[in-house]
């Protein structure tokens, strides 16, 4: 039989509560377990003392038979002393996605050349004759769409 060490949720919607079990490892979480070796709640702030508690006899006792922890047990019990826990060294833990990194870096393209334009636009004088090439090129499209849905409508009265 394997043996786990384990959190066994209790406590009501939105307010959980958990005891530290040892149970079989293919018993239910919140099922049929062997002994209880402690408490865990975790709605108290992090310093307090009632947070966690833990059986020290009971929990070395079990470990000494064999049992495995659960990840989030086995913390407790290296905070407790009473086993120890290889520390993970996870250094892209932080680190944006790939997808993430390209969107960044096509935002960061965007900004520099509108900081560029906006630099040439400071630097260089107005000329009069850009201006008037502006405005028609903005006025330009405004006629063409206006004239589209006209020609459409000549179109359907031809075939109607």
């Amino acid at each position: 039989m394997a043996v786990a060490i384990r959190l066994s949720r209790g406590g009501s919607k939105k307010r959980p509560y958990y005891r530290i079990v040892v149970s079989d490892s293919r018993a239910p979480r919140d099922g049929k377990y062997l002994e209880q070796i402690g408490t865990y709640n975790p709605l108290l702030a992090k310093d307090d003392a009632n947070r966690v508690k833990i059986n020290e006899d009971r929990a070395r006792y079990w470990v000494g038979c064999g049992a495995q922890a659960t990840d989030r047990v086995a913390r407790f019990l290296d905070a407790a002393g009473i086993k120890e826990r290889a520390a993970r060294n996870n250094p892209k833990k932080a680190e944006p996605g790939d997808k993430a990194k390209e969107r960044a870096e096509e935002r960061a393209a965007k900004i520099a050349a509108a900081e560029e334009a906006a630099k040439a636009a400071a630097e260089a004088p107005v000329e009069e004759a850009a201006v008037e090439e502006v405005t028609e090129e903005v006025a330009a499209p405004e006629v063409a769409a206006e004239e589209a849905p006209a020609a459409e409508a000549s179109e359907e009265q031809a075939e109607g």
